[in-house]
């Protein structure tokens, strides 16, 4: 609280922790009312990826049920795992007799662009305790990546609590739509409403809105080709790494090249 002055009281609502801070001392008035407005802002900014996830994951846990899972494993693989792309996979492999071993490897190289994805964000999640980090990187996934990082460029007050909230509403409608699937799959025949292609249009939505001018446009059909030509010179998922940094790299040399063709595109 500020010093009164002319019988005014003005009240100071912290954005961030201090250094250290896990977030375990009382809140103040201030605080609490930071956290309603973050939950609130949060919950309404996951719409989109509650929406995806309706399809998705009602198409991984009828696809997970088929292949034998009953709904309370559904439910704790979707809550323990939490990556969509490698929770497809895996029910794959362990439906077709994969070992332990090879599942677990394999979901690792496939979620190696969480690294990516995670130094991108970094910058905007300073002075974060060390329990509110971990927090935060249990909920990063590509969808939440996307959205958070738009808003963090474009919002000024979007901070760590409102994406916080917006990577956990999204991490709750991923678990209770992966079990209602395991729960409806038996009334659903394989390949029925086009479940199968569900998480490659939720990922070419993810796409379209990340095109925000030519430069971006460029970079997306250099990671799109290297990702092809790449997965067919290498086996395995070491393509989808390999193809981001490539990209990545051709976007930074392009931005830096100043071509006339990619002027005018937001930075």
């Amino acid at each position: 609280m500020r010093a009164r002055h002319e019988g005014e009281e003005y009240f100071e609502t912290r954005n961030q922790p201090r250094d250290g801070d896990d977030g375990e001392d009382v809140m103040s008035a201030g605080d609490r009312t930071t956290w309603i407005h973050a939950v609130r802002e949060g919950a309404l900014g996951a719409w989109p990826i509650c929406l995806g996830y309706l399809a998705i994951g009602l198409a991984f846990g009828v696809i997970a049920q088929k292949a034998g899972f009953n709904p309370l494993e559904i439910g704790l693989m979707s809550l323990l795992v939490y990556a969509g792309s490698a929770q497809f996979i895996a029910v794959s492999m362990l439906s077709a007799g994969a070992g332990f071993v090879p599942v677990v490897l394999t979901a690792f190289t496939v979620n190696l662009r969480h690294l990516l994805m995670s130094s991108s964000l970094v910058v905007y999640l300073n002075r974060i305790g060390f329990g509110w980090l971990s927090l935060f990187a249990y909920g990063v996934t590509d969808e939440s990546f996307a959205l958070n990082l738009a808003r963090f460029r474009v919002d000024e007050a979007w901070d760590w609590r409102r994406a916080l909230v917006l990577n956990h509403t999204a991490n709750l409608a991923w678990i209770a739509c992966t079990v209602a699937g395991g729960y409806f799959g038996r009334f659903i025949p394989p390949g029925a409403f086009g479940i199968d292609y569900a998480l490659s249009a939720m990922f070419i939505c993810l796409l379209v809105f990340q095109l925000r001018g030519r430069l971006y446009f460029v970079v997306a059909i250099i990671g799109g080709v290297s990702a092809v030509v790449i997965s067919l010179l290498i086996p395995g998922n070491s393509s989808i790494i390999v193809a981001s940094v490539v990209a990545a790299t051709a976007g930074v040399i392009l931005k830096r090249s100043r071509l006339s063709f990619l002027r005018g595109e937001e930075s």
